[in-house]
This record gives C-alpha cells, sequence and structure tokens, in this order.
C-alpha cells in the first residue's frame, strides 16, 4: 500500500515544468475522471465499516473541530492529511462517507500503482504519472475538473511518504500549492490522523481538522506563499491533535465509530463465565474510553 499513496512527489524537472506553466485554471466544467458508482461504494462501505470495526477500538474526531453538515456547502474541498500507516486511505473513505456524505471521493494515486491495484479507480482514485511533466500536467487538468464540481472532494497525503506523526520537518510535496494556486474556488482543510493505543488491545484512530483556507479569499499568494500556508495549517493540526492524544481522554473527541473490546474471544469467554458464576456483570472493557 505504501507506493499506493505517495503521490505528488513531482520529479525536479516536473517541479520546474509546473512552475512555468500558465497559471489560468481550467472554466471547462467537464469531469475528465469517472466518479464512482453509487452501487460499488455502498457494497465497499459495507464490508469497511465491519473490518474497521475488527481492527479499531475506536475511530473518533476532535469535537471542536467536527465539521457541521452544511460545511463548505457548494464549494469543492481538498482534504489534505500527515500520512502515518497503511490505514490511511481505508480511514479517509470512512471519513469522507461519514462526514461528507454528500460530496463525491477522489484521490490522486501512482499510475503503476493503480494499475497493479485497479479496483481502486472504483473507488474514486486517479492516476498520477509522477515522474514525467506529461504527468504534472495531467494531474493539474484532471483535478482542476474535478474541483470545477462544487460537490467534490479530493483527499491528499501532499507528504509523499509515511511519515511519524512528530516529524514535521519535511516540506510536503509541490502538487497541492500548484493545484490551489490554480483553482479559482477551492477550499484546503488539513487533516491529522494519529493511531494510538490506549486503555484496550486494539488502537484508536484520532482525527482533528485545522483551519481551512479558501482559494479565492488568496488570488495574490504565489506557489512559495501557499506550500508555507498549507504546511502550517497541517502542522498545527498535527501539533493540537498530539496534545489531546498525550492526555488520553476521550472526552474531547467525537466517536465515529465503536469497535471490539476486550482481550479477544478465548479470553473474553473465559472473563463472561467467570462473572456468571459469581453474579458480577461482564465489563468487556479494560478502560473508560468511548464508552
Amino acid at each position: 500500500m505504501k507506493q499506493s499513496t505517495e503521490y505528488l512527489g513531482f520529479a525536479p524537472n516536473v517541479t520546474d515544468f509546473m512552475a512555468k506553466a500558465p497559471e489560468q485554471a481550467s472554466t471547462d466544467d467537464t469531469l475528465l475522471v469517472k466518479k464512482p458508482a453509487a452501487w460499488f461504494l455502498g457494497g465497499f462501505h459495507a464490508f469497511l465499516r465491519p473490518y474497521l470495526r475488527r481492527h479499531f477500538h475506536s475511530i473518533a474526531i476532535d469535537r471542536a473541530t467536527h465539521p457541521s453538515p452544511d460545511f463548505a456547502r457548494g464549494t469543492p474541498l481538498i482534504i489534505y492529511a500527515n500520512h502515518p500507516s497503511w490505514w490511511d486511505p481505508l480511514i479517509a473513505h470512512f471519513l469522507h462517507r461519514t462526514l461528507f456524505p454528500e460530496r463525491h471521493f477522489f484521490a490522486p494515486i501512482d499510475a503503476d500503482a493503480l494499475e497493479q491495484y485497479s479496483v481502486f479507480e472504483k473507488l474514486g482514485f486517479y492516476g498520477v504519472k509522477l515522474s514525467s511533466a506529461s504527468g504534472a500536467a495531467a494531474f493539474l487538468k484532471n483535478s482542476v475538473s474535478i474541483l470545477n464540481q462544487p460537490d467534490s472532494a479530493i483527499w491528499m497525503t501532499p507528504e509523499g511518504r509515511f511519515a511519524d506523526v512528530r516529524d514535521h520537518g519535511a516540506e510536503l510535496m509541490p502538487g497541492l500549492s500548484h493545484l490551489c494556486k490554480r483553482t479559482d474556488d477551492a477550499i484546503a482543510l488539513p487533516l491529522a490522523l494519529e493511531y494510538a493505543f490506549w486503555d484496550e488491545r486494539l488502537p484508536v484512530c484520532l482525527i482533528s481538522l485545522g483551519t481551512p483556507i479558501r482559494t479565492a479569499d488568496h488570488p495574490d499568494w504565489s506557489k512559495p506563499d501557499w506550500a508555507k500556508h498549507l504546511a502550517g495549517g497541517l502542522r498545527n493540526a498535527q501539533t493540537h491533535l498530539s496534545r489531546l492524544t498525550i492526555s488520553r481522554s476521550s472526552e474531547p473527541f467525537d466517536n465515529l465509530l465503536s469497535g471490539a473490546r476486550g482481550g479477544g474471544w478465548v479470553y473474553d469467554s473465559c472473563r463472561r463465565v467467570k462473572a456468571m458464576l459469581t453474579g458480577k456483570k461482564f465489563r468487556a472493557s479494560h478502560g473508560g474510553q468511548f464508552q
């Protein structure tokens, strides 16, 4: 899965090409990337939710950043996140379905990986040729066509590699800032992710959204300006989430998905029998988080 999520890592000559490309975004409303079929997405999420329940104790979002149902209604989203884990694409799909159910999900992916994992195309992923100028131009053209649709959302991990949540030193790959510069009106929304083990056998997945930036509000920002503000927004969201994670309290979070509890089927069966024989109430959880 690592290769499949390392996108926007343009080679230096490609970055130079993008810097010299015209600034005008396309005004054509034609969508150049195929939308996922609703029936296929429904089947996928019927599998995904129980799959995540088996592997996580909880998936939860910082309540202070939980978006309202009408958040950015009528404006396309660019949701860009840090990239700590193999789980990130599946978590992104779950979060999209949960937080932005009326929007269409899209995400760029390395074209070679998409050819290897062709099922991703049915889930809204579209291929990017990372090493050529024509691939960079196609990425911008396809992405802008998506953002010309007001009910769309593009999900990205612009770190371009797996990175520890405390590693804030690396610059974000340039594709994101180039896209924001070329988009007339979209909202760039940073999303911080952490996976932590608290009181239970299974980990929790914690999310916090950062401060949104609307491209229409900053027509004079250069690409370096965009790069600075986008990176700052993501790192601030990560720093805030790290403080909540260290506190080891579920109180600031809204639980989006309750997963498995306890120590496993065999161990919990023994505990259940013991509780029954001693007249005590069986309690699968080992701690008090997300009750």
